[in-house]
């Protein structure tokens, strides 16, 4: 017997136990985007290093600017990389530039559209405010302080971060390594020449894709044929690898051979059926190192599978967080009640006469359209059992981001 069909969340929980994060390697900073950091990032140096000029004008003594009208004698320049080395003293000002050292003594910028220069001497034309125009040191950061903390996902802006604080390297997570098997002697790959009983196989470009996406790094095992020999040399294949995923072959059919092929492997077979919709027939286990996941062959079961149990299984092992934040959405249209199996529907965003966004399931769900896939925006979440859901009730979702 079969045995009942185990619930999606205990079905994760399996998945990820025991997960720990992949080790951390040193990449050049140029390197280090979309990679997730296995240490927080320490500012080395404080942000601005000193008290910096933030407009074009005269760096000035607040005591000479409380007058009206007070007219000054400039006695030198500072621009961005060349500080002014001397003293202000009273009745003094320097011509500065955005990006400039405040000399010493002065505590104030006069933007230049308030003065007027004669000669060796400046006139304020405006009253100047005591501080204004001055980024003081320390006002982005302090030597010390943790700008990103380990678990971030490496974006444009936190390499900026990373690069003003003088990192030239960032400890990341090594990219887990996800080897991907296609099984089935009906398929071929794409742009070959399919016999008329053949079918492209596109589930292992989508899993590569995603697998990208989310930050881990494909390996391509190929297409293996329908006999024993031909799916043990393929596993034999990806056996390095930190996650084995087949597609295909791993149900209860007579040519369903994977397996069986990875029994003979060694595989500690946890469990193969859940009670989702699609992708009722996943299977899970562990080879000695390698965590294997048989998707199911369809390919929108293959990739809904992928987003319910990879993409936390990859966020795991690089160290961050890997639970999903559902989101509510309002119904645009009713749909029926659940059966035991929990669903996970193909939806696209609608707007509301009022301009709301709302959520709108497609009609056909059935596992093997991908037109319809590609075209959605989330997954409503139908949990089991769950009552009928007229419009305009919520509903939770998942957004595809990949």
């Amino acid at each position: 017997m079969a045995g009942p069909l185990l619930p999606v969340e205990e079905a994760l929980a399996r998945v990820l136990d025991g997960v720990a994060p992949m080790p951390a390697e040193q990449v050049p900073l140029d390197e280090a985007w979309q990679r997730t950091l296995a240490d927080d990032v320490i500012a080395t140096r404080d942000q601005p290093p000193f008290d910096a000029s933030a407009m074009d004008g005269y760096a000035v003594r607040g005591d000479d600017v409380d007058q009206k009208t007070p007219r000054l004698s400039v006695i030198g320049t500072a621009q961005a990389g060349h500080a002014f080395r001397d003293t202000l003293g009273p009745g003094q000002a320097v011509r500065i530039f955005t990006g400039a050292p405040l000399p010493d003594g002065a505590d104030t910028v006069v933007i230049q559209e308030n003065t007027r220069r004669e000669g060796d001497a400046v006139v304020l034309t405006e009253p100047g405010q005591r501080g204004r125009h001055v980024r003081r040191r320390g006002l982005d950061f302090r030597a010390g302080d943790v700008l990103i903390p380990a678990g971030v996902r490496l974006n444009a802006r936190h390499i900026g971060l990373a690069a003003a604080a003088n990192h030239g390297m960032l400890a990341v997570r090594r990219r887990p390594r996800i080897a991907i098997l296609s099984t089935g002697d009906e398929l071929v790959p794409p742009g070959g020449n399919p016999r008329a009983d053949q079918i492209i196989s596109s589930n292992d470009r989508a899993l590569a894709a995603f697998a990208r996406a989310m930050g881990a790094e494909p390996i391509d095992l190929g297409i293996a044929g329908d006999s024993l020999q031909a799916l043990d040399e393929a596993i034999g294949r990806g056996l390095h690898a930190d996650v084995l995923v087949t597609i295909g072959g791993a149900s209860v059919g007579e040519r369903d051979l994977v397996q069986q092929a990875l029994t003979a492997r060694g595989l500690a077979l946890d469990f193969w059926r859940i009670a989702m919709r699609p992708g009722k027939p996943l299977m899970f286990g562990r080879l000695p190192s390698t965590r294997v996941l048989g998707l199911p062959g369809n390919p929108v079961s293959a990739l809904v599978c992928a987003r319910i149990f990879l993409r936390p299984l990859i966020a795991a092992l690089l160290g961050r967080p890997h639970r999903d934040e559902l989101e509510m959405l309002p119904l645009a249209k009713s749909l029926p009640e659940n059966d035991q199996r929990q669903d996970y529907l193909r939806a696209r965003f609608v707007h509301r006469p009022d301009g709301s966004l709302a959520v709108e399931p497609f009609s056909l769900q059935d596992s093997s359209l991908q037109q319809s896939f590609a075209a959605a925006d989330c997954l409503v979440i139908r949990r089991p059992f769950a009552p009928a859901a007229p419009a305009g009730s919520l509903a939770e979702i998942l957004r595809l981001d990949f």
